[in-house]
């Protein structure tokens, strides 16, 4: 997949309509057109508030240095890994198939990717987000079946810069599982609430 291009990753959308208490943001391969600030009144957002402040250091760090990056969320339909090249085949073949569906998730209508790109071309992608992953400047999770362990979908955790938020999150998920977009973004955000420093986040909310 590709909110690829690391430009707009690393530079990684939900106001919740309902009683959530959180803020959280995704971010995918070529982010930066996926991140967009939002205009005055704009609802396509909603904006997770997590009821603690922010230990992160905003310019040096994305989470703080002693913080223990999950690596692993895993659900009764489906669980989410670190993203690596050894996943290149299934994602391509995820969001290649899927790509009206992604375009028309929440977060990703105004994002530059998915687009045309090349086998070789996304394990590049997928290689740059491990990187960021080792290097803690962004977070990328691959979305499997629990059950058959097939990629059906992607998260991303980038930096939102110039922001009051401390973070903006992506997901998405190929077309044939669509009736799970709604829970991988209540199960993500109850993550974000549970398990990380973020204060707020940036997330598209779902319906």
């Amino acid at each position: 997949m590709s909110v690829r291009d690391t430009s707009e990753l690393r530079v990684a959308s939900r106001r919740l309509t309902s009683s959530w208490i959180i803020s959280v943001a995704l971010v995918s391969r070529d982010v930066s057109s996926a991140f967009p600030n939002p205009g005055p009144g704009d609802d396509s957002l909603a904006r997770l508030r997590l009821r603690r402040r922010s230990t992160i250091g905003r310019v040096e760090e994305f989470v703080p240095r002693d913080f223990n990056v999950p690596r692993r969320l895993e659900t009764p339909r489906f669980v989410l890994e670190p993203l690596g090249p050894e996943h290149n085949d299934q994602d391509y073949d995820a969001w290649t198939s899927s790509l009206e569906h992604i375009r028309a998730t929440p977060g990703w209508e105004d994002s530059s990717w998915p687009r045309e790109m090349t086998p070789d071309e996304n394990r590049t992608d997928l290689q740059r987000h491990a990187d960021d992953f080792r290097n803690r400047t962004g977070f990328t999770y691959t979305v499997l079946d629990a059950a058959s362990r097939d990629v059906i979908g992607c998260v991303y955790f980038y930096p939102l810069p110039d922001s009051d938020d401390d973070a903006r999150v992506l997901s998405w998920v190929r077309s044939s599982h669509a009736q799970l977009d709604a829970p991988l973004w209540r199960a993500v955000s109850e993550w974000l609430a549970s398990d990380w420093p973020f204060r707020s986040v940036e997330y598209a909310a779902r319906g």
